[in-house]
């Protein structure tokens, strides 16, 4: 009997298998490989937010309740986001040292990272403004002539034409803002703390709230020329109208006495 010839395999036969191959490998590496990218970042804020639940309890639930829903010691926390727990406590207001017409800027007692984990916390609690990234706040790209006319259109009512602050009423002020780190100023913006009112990126977008930045930290920087000369402190129209009633009003008085003075002798003569 003739032998019976063997059959052929297809030309792609190995492929296949080469194929079945990698895809047998690539389903042992997904089984046993490493957490994802995703799944290591949503660890880490969970992890961030149970932290931060446990700064929570001790340094803020007394006032703003054990769940942020409020209580008459202090506001509820449920939607104020991360932007208002990074400016409040990153600059030194929260905790409040005791009560008062307004809270004042004080030394810092948490590090940045437990800021953070608190700001995570609260942002679970109910979605709000979100902390700003350094892109946000960079002068890179912003209109510092725009920025001060925003500045005198929405700010200098309060804060002074330079961001110098000044006084409100019941005992409230606007802080000056030379030296504000520009994350501050930018949440400032988002949350309105205080007696401020919030601007919101509906109101005033990104780009305006960079630009306003931009004019704060060019006029109150040493680089800034004064046309005007003697600056006052850059206070306004008090203490230049100060200044025109002591020594103006003081040097008309003392011409006039001269004057009077040496008329009276010339009649004497």
């Amino acid at each position: 009997m003739k032998k019976l010839s063997a059959r052929r395999r297809h030309p792609l036969a190995a492929v296949v298998v080469l194929l079945l191959a990698l895809a047998a490998t690539g389903g042992l590496y997904a089984a046993f490989a490493p957490a994802s990218k995703a799944q290591a970042d949503e660890t880490s804020q969970s992890l961030a937010i149970d932290e931060g639940k446990k700064l929570y309890s001790v340094g803020c639930a007394s006032c703003h309740g054990t769940g942020g829903q409020g209580t008459t010691d202090g506001p509820q926390l449920v939607g104020v986001g991360s932007a208002a727990v990074d400016f409040q406590v990153g600059t030194g207001r929260m905790p409040a040292q005791q009560p008062g017409a307004q809270v004042p800027k004080k030394p810092v007692i948490y590090t940045q990272g437990e800021i953070d984990q608190l700001a995570a916390y609260v942002a679970s609690l109910g979605a709000g403004p979100i902390t700003p990234t350094k892109s946000q706040v960079s002068p890179e790209g912003a209109d510092i002539a725009k920025g001060g006319d925003l500045f005198r259109t929405n700010c200098a009512q309060c804060h002074n034409f330079t961001g110098k602050g000044g006084a409100l009423t019941n005992g409230k002020y606007a802080p000056g803002l030379e030296g504000v780190d520009p994350k501050h100023m930018y949440e400032a913006m988002q949350t309105g703390p205080q007696s401020m009112p919030s601007f919101p990126d509906s109101t005033m977008p990104e780009q305006q709230k960079k630009d306003i930045i931009a004019y704060v930290q060019t006029v109150n920087s040493a680089d800034s020329d004064s046309p005007g000369g003697l600056s006052l402190g850059g206070l306004g129209p008090v203490s230049e109208g100060l200044f025109g009633w002591i020594f103006g009003l003081g040097a008309l008085i003392a011409v006039a006495v001269w004057v009077a003075a040496h008329t009276a002798k010339a009649k004497k003569s």
